[in-house]
């Protein structure tokens, strides 16, 4: 299973409140910059350099800040800027173990770094089984989904060692059927035929103005891609990859299991429709979508001779998942 990415900084904006859930949003003040040293990156377009798991970053300070937090993009780290750890950070410095520094207690961080990205993947569940329980048409599977959410929670506060155990895919592969089915109880209202993009190559396609409303966009590569006035109401995007996407004057409003760090992944203006619960990233455009005829600038990361290609080195790639495609899934 593909690591995350890393570098969050104790100063990074977190994301909002997954239905009343404090404990899903990141409070960088509260951890030891796990992000910042138990992951790997590779040299790319997201990251400026190479780091290995276990290495603490070199932008990370003594307090656990990043020295850069404000020029993470213009530093050549934008895949530090679109990751989110889901409090993944905070649950593990503070409970699993006790506020236990890693630098004042070195025998802690192997096993410390280790565990943290197996929370965070549990944090990520409990983040989209939290949401599907706030979608009304999915209540014939609230009951089960409250079961779920009861077991992850109760993962979550095992002891390290159980945690450094857990067979995260089979989990996964319980829940996955259930947020499934919420997708097609909420999708289901609807009317017409709904595009299944599902796992979909879509990389750099043009699909300005296209009708995706209830569209099935699981899992589907959309780096590059033009989106712009796409009309994706309703549409499922849990673990679609938006990296350099344009969102420009599209309407996301009603979306199911879009995150913060997908957002944050592409680009957008002030014509994008957002759904509740969710902020306008700071790198997007605060004038309105293009219109007909005027020149779009340049996706970052996306020149017109080539297609950007998936990262499949197993090293991180940028926007936060383990796999980014239908991340539930294993």
């Amino acid at each position: 299973m593909r690591q995350e990415i890393s570098t969050l900084s104790r100063n990074h904006q977190a994301p909002p409140t997954a239905g009343g859930r404090p404990d899903l949003q990141a409070d960088c003040a509260n951890c030891f910059g796990l992000c910042c040293v138990a992951l790997p990156f590779a040299a790319s377009a997201d990251f400026a350099v190479d780091k290995d798991a276990g290495q603490p970053c070199a932008n990370l300070q003594p307090d656990f800040r990043c020295g850069i937090h404000a020029r993470l993009r213009q530093e050549g780290f934008p895949g530090c800027t679109v990751f989110d750890c889901f409090g993944a950070g905070q649950k593990v410095s503070r409970s699993t173990f006790a506020g236990r520094d890693w630098r004042e207690d070195p025998r802690t961080a192997r096993q410390m770094f280790a565990v943290f990205p197996i929370m965070r993947q549990l944090h990520e569940l409990l983040w989209y089984v939290t949401e599907a329980l706030t979608l009304p048409p999915a209540r014939p599977v609230h009951e089960d989904l409250r079961r779920a959410r009861d077991d992850i929670d109760r993962l979550t506060r095992g002891g390290a060692e159980t945690l450094a155990g857990l067979d995260v895919a089979a989990l996964r592969a319980e829940v996955n059927p259930l947020l499934v089915r919420a997708s097609e109880l909420v999708r289901s209202r609807v009317p017409g035929r709904r595009k299944n993009h599902r796992g979909a190559d879509l990389i750099g396609a043009t699909l300005s103005g296209a009708d995706l409303r209830g569209a099935n966009l699981r899992g589907a590569y959309l780096i590059g891609a033009d989106l712009r006035n796409a009309d994706l109401r309703s549409a499922d995007l849990i673990g679609a990859d938006f990296r350099g996407a344009d969102l420009s004057g599209a309407d996301l409003s009603g979306s199911i299991f879009l995150t913060q760090s997908q957002l944050n992944a592409a680009n957008g203006d002030a014509a994008t429709t957002l759904p509740p619960g969710l902020d306008r990233p700071g790198h997007w455009r605060t004038t309105g979508a293009d219109q007909p005829g005027t020149t779009r600038p340049e996706r970052p990361g996306t020149p017109r001779t080539a297609r950007p290609r998936p990262n499949r080195s197993g090293r991180r790639r940028a926007a936060g998942a383990d796999d980014h495609r239908d991340r539930p899934t294993p």
